[in-house]
């Protein structure tokens, strides 16, 4: 094997782990978002059922 390629390749086999789990972070903190925003929009579609038939017992 040529020896640059050798040095190349040791260089980013030494970073895999590093690569690794900054991809892990940031696919759980992607995660955390989504559950964040699907909460947020369970709330809000309640409140809006709740309006709605407040709306509707107006009328």
């Amino acid at each position: 094997m040529d020896p640059v390629l050798a040095e190349i390749y040791s260089t980013v086999l030494g970073a895999a782990p590093f690569v690794i789990a900054a991809y892990a972070l940031i696919f759980l903190v992607l995660c955390g978002y989504v559950v964040f925003i699907m909460t947020k929009l369970k709330r809000t579609e309640k409140k809006l059922v709740a309006l709605e038939e407040h709306v509707d017992a107006l009328k």
